[in-house]
């Protein structure tokens, strides 16, 4: 296709998109016409296969294709009601897909809808390693800081480490750190906390931070005294999760988050890519 074309197609799509609670979506009365096809009945029969589509790839039909209905003039006054669908992103890939690949529009449809269902996607995946990124960075900077403080009151680096070990012993129902690695199959030269979901690594640092906080407010010292505080407050938030049916130990791992954060960027890239690509193609 040449490139005016392109772009032409590119401005008319974004144009016609609407959005709804935060999510995108077309009516099937403007796809129909972007894509080519002047009668309603013959577009119908290829968004009825893009719902088989969809039913096929395990998604619910009715999460991406919303039937509606809507007025439209038929003459100064008069107006008549006509059916229509609201349509997620995806819904318009796999009609696109769908279509007579034949048509121009067709064709930047199924690139252009492959490259914005990909990019929600990988919007998404930004999000869900933001969150555990910013937990993971917090249970780094509250435990470096219960690290000197115990120190000031007289525990080394290896009391350090048991009184962190009792702490998750009590968090994950009697699996101290090295059980839980062996548990979710995590390298012992790993922390857990990489392997760890969002809502597990918010209370480990929950509980460290309450310790922090008491350590200082009582003057605590020694390594029992720290002990005794750390176990307390990580039964606390254990009973806390508990009241709301999640149970730490029993929650799957998550990706390495060292190895999810290469990837989103490498993801980033590649998109970054195939963009330029849809609006250069032939």
């Amino acid at each position: 296709m040449e490139r005016e074309i392109i772009a032409r197609l590119k401005i008319t799509f974004e144009e016609y998109v609407k959005e709804s609670d935060g999510v995108e979506f077309w009516f099937a009365r403007d796809l129909q016409v972007l894509l080519g096809y002047t009668q309603w009945r013959n577009f119908v029969l290829v968004i009825d296969k893009a719902k088989e589509s969809c039913k096929n790839s395990g998604q619910k039909i009715e999460d991406h294709f919303a039937d509606v209905s809507k007025k439209v003039k038929i003459g100064s006054e008069a107006e008549r009601e006509i059916d229509d669908l609201m349509l997620t992103r995806y819904a318009c890939y796999l009609i696109a897909q769908n279509g007579d690949p034949r048509k121009e529009e067709i064709a930047f449809a199924q690139s252009y809808f492959a490259v914005q269902t990909r990019k929600q996607e990988i919007i998404e995946e930004r999000i869900t390693l933001s969150e555990r990124l910013n937990a993971r960075q917090k249970l780094v900077e509250s435990e470096t800081e219960l690290s000197k403080l115990i120190y000031e009151r007289g525990v080394d680096d290896d009391g350090f480490a048991r009184i962190r070990s009792k702490g998750d012993q009590t968090l994950f129902g009697g699996f101290a750190t090295s059980m839980m690695k062996k548990r979710l199959n995590i390298p012992e030269n790993r922390p857990l906390a990489d392997f760890l979901p969002a809502i597990t690594i918010t209370a480990k640092n929950l509980a460290t931070e309450i310790t922090n906080f008491n350590v200082k407010k009582d003057d605590l010292h020694g390594e029992e005294n720290i002990t005794t505080e750390h176990i307390r407050n990580n039964a606390d938030i254990r009973s806390l999760l508990s009241k709301r049916g999640i149970k730490p130990e029993e929650l799957p791992p998550e990706e390495d988050i060292k190895k999810l954060e290469r990837k989103v960027k490498k993801d980033g890239k590649n998109l970054a890519e195939n963009s330029k690509k849809v609006l250069t193609q032939k």
